[in-house]
């Protein structure tokens, strides 16, 4: 079979969606590879930018690394090149180190803002198209609030003051709601009145959130206008000042922090490519994704336009439109390969719109009737952020999305009001992990040596009726239990050991379930005797591990299995129920504070991620 090379230009969603469908279709066919072309090593999860201009998150903790994403996936390679033009003719793609040999190219470039030529957004205004930029705009903000804060001339001050934000749709609500958050903050650090810090939202349309059932939009107006946000509608920016926004009809406005959202259109770059643009500069496709000049060059996600309703305007630029595209492009060059005729259709269909306005409301209209607010709007943001990740199958950036979104964050910026975050001081919780560990080996010590040692063939499990009756003269099972019952009527029910009195077990007896099991899985002394001496070495290992704070998350997991274990058995008492929260709260990073976990756990974390995903890079060649 004739080797085939498919190219892909542009690692966002659509081009990594199209790289997974297509690795995944065609892994069986060792005749065919992709090769990913993007100038940046990693990939930039661009529907949070916000998050990271508003100071949420960190950079990083957007930036997904291309080699990692695809390391497990022979047939498909990373390359870090800024590609500049294409030669048809020769079936190469041109770039600035390099040319790459194509037998199909699929465009998923992107997009950028639209200044739609309004003279003095490009010097003075703001934008949210990638990192560097959300770094810049983060930046530009807290210098601006740090001099408005010492500002004394009032018309200067309330310039430095003011931040407004151009365009109500996505970037522009969820960047003005993330604003809404952050500026108590700035606000505190720069010792003024929040409110004095005021934000604006300019739309030239009669109404905010287009995309959107007017319905949700206005829940969505109505919490923006609630916490204080300006809103001027029908209104129509025509130039930008360093301190100025002047309008339609001679007003102006002072500001000197524009954030500029009103619209994006096809990246720049695609005007070397020599095919066909239409509106917004966005490549022509058929329906089969096929640029209407070349049926082996397909395209989609902000860069594509597939003209189905014949307006010119073509689809929505969004990651549900990127997705099903990549999904169409990758489909038809799989069954063109196979030597079928492309035949999916892009369909546009759209599953709904979810918009968050700060880190804990949202609005949302998914499916025909369903409309949410609020917590749940929130929610579904972040299951779709999820599905992306089952998507494209990574568990390790599902995990640091957790992290960034849930347990990291401070200022209680997420969507359980931070109750979840971890940003206190965990060094409190090193001295009930080292009473923990002490317990257990205080506990073991009796177990190690002496009379009551567990490594004697000597049977300690009582509790195990079944074992009792093989290894005593006399003992019933039956008389066994009628002395547990006769014991525990004179026990007394307490969380702490109270003088005089005999604790109370948790279990007077095993239930039936776990009986049946345990007697299933220690049917005979032997089995026992292995069983205890096998205990006794964990729960040895337990309490050292606890002790010196080493891979203390899993000791402290261990804790709790052994409690319940123990419980279960009817061999442990409430007077030492407390082991169970008091292992919990060691889980916390007590070990990584104040123990062995702080050298061990970075240098497995690193080396782990080493052999599974390999070394991450800032450049990847062929």
């Amino acid at each position: 079979m004739t080797k085939s090379n498919i190219v892909i230009v542009g690692g966002g969603f659509g081009g990594i969606y199209a790289a997974k469908s297509l690795a995944k279709r065609l892994k069986k066919n060792s005749d065919v590879h992709i090769t990913i072309i993007d100038k940046h090593s990693y990939m930039t999860y661009m529907t949070e930018l916000y998050e990271v201009a508003a100071d949420r998150v960190a950079p990083s903790a957007i930036q997904y690394d291309l080699h990692n994403l695809f390391s497990h996936r022979k047939n498909v390679s990373i390359v870090t090149d800024e590609v500049t033009g294409i030669d048809r003719q020769k079936k190469q793609v041109i770039a600035k180190n390099s040319r790459y040999d194509y037998d199909y190219l699929l465009l998923s470039v992107g997009s950028q803002p639209n200044t739609f030529g309004t003279p003095g957004v490009d010097e003075y205004g703001y934008m949210l198209g990638s990192v560097d930029e959300a770094i810049n705009l983060k930046h530009a903000i807290e210098a601006h609030i740090r001099a408005g804060a010492a500002e004394q001339d009032p018309d200067k001050r309330k310039s430095l003051l003011t931040i407004s934000v151009v365009g109500s749709g996505f970037t522009g609500i969820e960047m003005t709601g993330e604003l809404l958050d952050w500026k108590k903050i700035l606000a505190k650090e720069n010792k003024i009145d929040p409110s004095e810090i005021r934000l604006a939202l300019i739309e030239m349309a009669p109404t905010l959130m287009n995309m959107l059932d007017r319905k949700d939009a206005d829940k969505g107006e109505k919490y923006l206008v609630k916490h204080g946000v300006e809103i001027l509608k029908n209104t129509d920016v025509v130039s930008v000042g360093q301190h100025t926004i002047d309008f339609k009809g001679g007003d102006s406005f002072q500001t000197s922090t524009l954030i500029w959202t009103a619209g994006i259109k096809a990246a720049d770059s695609i005007k070397q490519f020599g095919l066909s643009q239409g509106h917004a500069g966005r490549l022509l496709v058929n329906k089969q994704g096929q640029s209407v000049d070349d049926a082996n060059i397909y395209a989609f996600g902000d860069v594509s336009l597939t003209d189905a309703d014949g307006s010119g305007k073509g689809q929505p630029q969004t990651v549900q439109g990127a997705e099903a595209g990549a999904h169409v492009a990758a489909k038809n060059v799989a069954l063109a390969i196979s030597g079928e005729e492309p035949n999916a259709v892009f369909e546009g269909k759209y599953s709904g719109f979810v918009i968050a306005i700060s880190s804990k409301y949202g609005v949302a209209h998914i499916g025909k009737n369903t409309h949410l607010s609020g917590f749940w709007a929130q929610a579904v943001k972040h299951m779709i952020n999820f599905m992306y990740f089952f998507q494209i199958t990574n568990a390790y950036y599902f995990w640091l999305y957790f992290r960034h979104e849930f347990f990291n964050t401070a200022n209680e910026r997420n969507l359980f009001h931070g109750y979840v975050s971890r940003q206190g001081n965990v060094l409190w919780s090193v001295p009930a992990r080292l009473f923990l560990g002490a317990a257990w080996l205080v506990d073991v010590s009796h177990k190690v040596s002496g009379e009551g040692s567990w490594f004697v063939n000597k049977l300690r499990l009582s509790s195990f009726d079944w074992l009792v009756t093989n290894t005593t003269s006399g003992a019933t099972p039956k008389s066994g239990a009628a002395a547990a019952t006769a014991k525990a009527a004179k026990a007394t029910f307490s969380l702490s050991y109270e003088y005089g009195h005999q604790p109370m077990l948790i279990f007077q007896h095993m239930p039936k379930w776990y009986y049946d099991v345990t007697k299933f899985m220690i049917p005979n002394t032997n089995m026992a005797f292995f069983m205890q001496k096998t205990m006794t070495i964990l729960e040895l290992l337990i309490g050292l591990a606890l002790i010196v704070g080493l891979f203390t998350w899993l000791a402290s997991a261990a804790s709790v299995a052994f409690v319940v274990i123990f419980s279960l058995s009817s061999m442990f008492y409430w007077t030492n129920i407390w082991m169970i929260p008091i292992a919990i709260a060691a889980m916390n990073g007590s070990g990584r504070i104040f123990g062995l976990d702080k050298y061990a756990m970075p240098w497995i974390g690193k080396h782990l991620r080493h052999w599974w995903y390999g070394k991450e890079k800032a450049i990847y060649k062929k």
